[in-house]
């Protein structure tokens, strides 16, 4: 059966099984051999080459979600984007970036770029004019983040696979935040696709991994740099991967549905002065984000009025728990100033828009109900 005409659950739960050609088990035999034969076989398989039989398989779910030729799967987001920019960006080459992006990223390209003399730009803003003035000459390739962490920018996906196209550029984007549930960037002509599978596709707070996903030319070039910085996933956790992945679309829609009644009820609330999601119409790119997506995601941000202390706030949460990372079932807030965009300065953190009280909530499956009350509760406790 074609994979194109299967649905997205269908996907999650079968596409990228591993048979159980032995015992008939109805999951996916774990493969923990770090040696395999090498005579007369067809795949000469070792763990750093991406190819034992829980990474390869897992690889075709991945491309079957993001509607991809193939993927590959690393120990962490960061390896994942690390690997494919080095795979095409060498010593005089230049890298357009949006301004808005996962710190980890913008630490990176900052403070390694230098050491292999790769030149890089930050852009302006998010629109496709602030790309267009940043290319150079010798501009090899255009990194987005849509929605963007943690104020939910929404990027024109289209517009920046269109200008790359015209100028001969390279585009990538991190997808983190929507996930292949939410938003497929090759449909919209973007050349790969990240994410940290930590977040949504892991979904439990338990893994670290990461994944891209593009055409099997370019997941070629990356797998030749990959092999070389060892950056792989090792079976066990590939294997945890896999079966958290069976129940991806259930989460997220589930999470995605908490998150739009939520932010729609946070707007209204008297004690929240601004509410950050690209589901509300109030929201400036909300027309573009529903051309761009087919679900607006799990993550929002607001902001507490100025007579709130948004750290006490965190603090009296019962359900909601106060947390680095972010997409698993269970609800979590930050506070962007004192994490992701803690190095910045005050002046640098006010021209981005990121104050004292903006808290960033990543939505998880409990009843809507009862994070209303946890966080009507948190707010009464300030007063």
């Amino acid at each position: 059966m074609s994979k194109k005409k299967l649905g997205l659950n269908t996907i999650c739960t079968h596409v990228g099984e591993v048979k159980d050609e032995q015992f008939k088990g109805a999951v996916s035999p774990m493969y923990l051999s770090s040696s395999y034969e090498f005579l007369d076989v067809e795949v000469k398989r070792y763990p750093r080459y991406f190819n034992t039989p829980n990474q390869a398989y897992l690889a075709k779910k991945i491309a079957a979600l993001e509607h991809t030729e193939s993927a590959l799967i690393f120990g962490s987001g960061m390896a994942a984007i690390s690997t494919m920019f080095l795979a095409f960006l060498k010593q005089g080459d230049h890298l357009v970036v949006q301004n808005t992006l996962y710190g980890g990223t913008v630490n990176f390209i900052k403070e390694e770029f230098p050491k292999y003399g790769i030149e890089f730009t930050f852009t302006n803003g998010y629109k496709v004019e602030d790309f267009d003035e940043a290319i150079k000459p010798n501009t090899k390739l255009i990194h987005i983040e849509t929605p963007s962490n943690p104020l939910m920018t929404i990027t024109d996906i289209r517009a920046i696979a269109k200008l790359g196209k015209a100028r001969g550029v390279l585009t990538s984007i991190d997808n983190t935040f929507a996930s292949p549930v939410n938003q497929n960037p090759m449909d919209l002509g973007i050349d790969m696709v990240m994410h940290s599978a930590t977040k949504y596709l892991g979904g439990h707070s338990d893994i670290l991994a990461g994944v891209v996903a593009s055409t099997e030319e370019h997941i070629e070039r990356i797998w030749n740099v990959g092999k070389n910085l060892g950056g792989n996933l090792s079976d066990m956790t590939v294997w945890m991967l896999e079966r958290s992945m069976k129940t991806l679309g259930l989460r997220v829609k589930a999470q995605t549905n908490n998150a739009v009644k939520l932010a729609k009820w946070l707007e209204k609330h008297p004690k929240v002065a601004k509410v950050y999601y690209p589901g509300l119409k109030s929201h400036p790119e909300h027309k573009l984000a529903k051309s761009q997506m087919s679900g607006y995601g799990a993550m929002l941000s607001f902001e507490l009025l100025e007579d709130l202390d948004a750290y006490q706030f965190q603090k009296q949460l019962q359900l909601i728990k106060s947390s680095m990372s972010l997409a698993g079932v269970e609800s979590t807030v930050i506070s962007p100033h004192l994490t992701s965009h803690a190095l910045l300065t005050q002046d640098e953190r006010d021209a981005v828009g990121i104050s004292d009280q903006l808290i960033r909530f990543s939505v998880g499956i409990e009843e809507v109900k009862d994070l209303k009350q946890d966080i009507n509760q948190a707010i009464t406790a300030l007063k």
